[in-house]
């Protein structure tokens, strides 16, 4: 199982917030770059980031914030927010993001998805953010009517090289994974899940990685890593 430290930025800031709410956001590192550093130094194979700011704006927010991330480590770097087009895409991409995240994308225009899947093959990740059943877009400001099986089985067979799925009613609250619902999506498509939302404790990891059915590839790390409630060796060694 791969993890994926989060680096969540806000205003140029490494930050945590609540269920995806701005507002609640608390300062963890005013040097995105050097959060990055330190993850990647600490054994943690990939770095996970998101513009919040541009997720919810629709456009590069925090882009320069990104750009010394991927100066600083040398580790590959998956990223999402804001990101609304092919050219968007194929910037990061050449800017040096190893995969790029889609999720407003993935549920208003699939067919720009499918194709930056096939321009990009394996560098494509789609975002599944769900609330009470739904799936949310535009950074979690907006739900829609869709689930997310419905959305995850849009990009079956278009190459997509992983769904990441966030659980926004535990997101931030260390409250533990809901395992279940991660499975559910993990046995409904062929496409690798990654579990993200509510990871609270290195047992979380076991849990994911105990459960029958097909496993999961992968877990994003927030604010238990930054709290230090999970250590850093811990998890690298739980997940091994």
């Amino acid at each position: 199982m791969i993890l994926y430290p989060a680096i969540d930025l806000k205003d140029g800031q490494c930050v945590r917030v609540l269920h995806g709410v701005l507002d609640t956001a608390t300062v963890f590192n005013t040097s995105p770059a050097d959060q990055a550093q330190q993850w990647a130094n600490a054994g943690f194979p990939w770095i996970h980031v998101v513009d919040l700011n541009g997720a919810v704006e629709g456009k590069a927010v925090n882009a320069d914030a990104v750009q010394a991330i991927l100066e600083a480590v040398s580790v590959p770097v998956q990223l999402g927010g804001g990101i609304r087009s092919l050219a968007d895409i194929e910037g990061w991409i050449e800017a040096g993001v190893s995969r790029v995240i889609l999720g407003t994308l993935a549920v208003r225009e699939p067919q720009v998805v499918v194709e930056a899947a096939r321009l990009w093959p394996e560098q494509i990740a789609v975002s599944v953010d769900v609330r009470g059943g739904k799936v949310a877009v535009q950074g979690w400001t907006e739900d829609s009517d869709l689930d997310a099986v419905t959305v995850a089985k849009r990009f079956e067979d278009a190459g997509v090289s992983a769904l990441i799925i966030t659980d926004i009613d535990r997101d931030g609250a260390l409250t533990g994974f809901n395992v279940d619902v991660f499975g559910a999506m993990a046995d409904a498509v062929d496409i690798p899940v990654i579990a993200a939302g509510g990871l609270a404790s290195v047992e979380d990891i076991h849990r994911l990685r105990a459960r029958k059915g097909r496993p999961i590839a992968g877990a994003v790390l927030g604010r238990a890593l930054y709290t230090g409630a999970i250590k850093a060796p811990d998890a690298i060694k739980a997940a091994a």
